[in-house]
């Protein structure tokens, strides 16, 4: 555990927020029950980071490679978002939680990035958990603007540093969890995520709480973290 940018000590925590969609096929509910359920599971999460000793969590709520979806799920996500916004930032902001919201503006519909804005000035000074969400993010692209912007002489601190001001946030994630039986990592974080300890779940996303978490946050502390590097070995007497 080490500060992050902010100051705050603790787990730096990234989840993939994996199956709505599948949760509400399975209870024969349209796509969009199943992400209004999974706001439910953001505040519950939230709320349960801090005392199991995380300082920040980072969301993957939609990929660049989202846009790909339907039209009509699309723009259900967006205003899902814009309503997230709306009637979460003063809860955020009574419980010390700071908001960010990292990834491409450019392509939200208009309203949005006002809306987060707003929100990321009101949940400012919160120092209990950083809350850090990502929309229309690709870490892939935000490795190939970095690298642009620096040039081939760049080394891989210069990189680190540039990666940390194109999102935000502490950097290397501790333990990343996956949600809904996926195993892979979707294009999230791959650069922060490095030598991150990697927490698969078969658990929903709409089904996913405090009990979950702690379970993920204890299988961490038992990992063996060597950063490619040797345990020392005891030396007989």
């Amino acid at each position: 555990m080490r500060p992050d940018a902010d100051g705050r000590r603790g787990l730096h925590a990234a989840i993939i927020m994996d199956g709505n969609g599948r949760w509400a096929t399975q209870r024969g509910l349209p796509r969009s029950a199943g992400h209004r359920m999974g706001v439910e599971a953001i505040r519950r999460t939230a709320e349960a980071a801090p005392d199991l000793g995380i300082g920040t969590l980072t969301l993957f709520a939609f990929a660049s490679d989202n846009w790909k979806r339907p039209q009509t799920e699309v723009i259900g996500l967006m205003r899902l978002l814009k309503a997230y916004l709306r009637s979460e930032t003063g809860r955020l902001a009574r419980t010390g939680t700071r908001l960010t919201v990292f990834g491409r503006r450019d392509r939200l519909p208009a309203g949005i990035p006002e809306a987060i804005e707003r929100a990321e000035a009101a949940t400012a000074a919160g120092t209990k958990l950083s809350l850090r969400i990502a929309v229309d993010y690709s870490s892939r692209d935000a490795i190939v603007a970095a690298a642009a912007r620096l040039g081939p002489e760049a080394s891989r601190a210069d990189l680190d540093q540039a990666l940390r001001a194109e999102v935000g946030g502490p950097g290397d994630v501790d333990l990343l969890i996956r949600t809904g039986g996926e195993k892979r990592l979707s294009d999230f974080l791959l650069w922060e995520a490095a030598y991150a300890e990697l927490h698969f779940t078969d658990r929903m996303w709409p089904d996913f709480g405090e009990a979950d978490l702690a379970a993920a946050v204890h299988d961490f502390t038992g990992r063996d973290r060597r950063f490619g590097g040797l345990k020392p070995v005891p030396v007989a007497a």
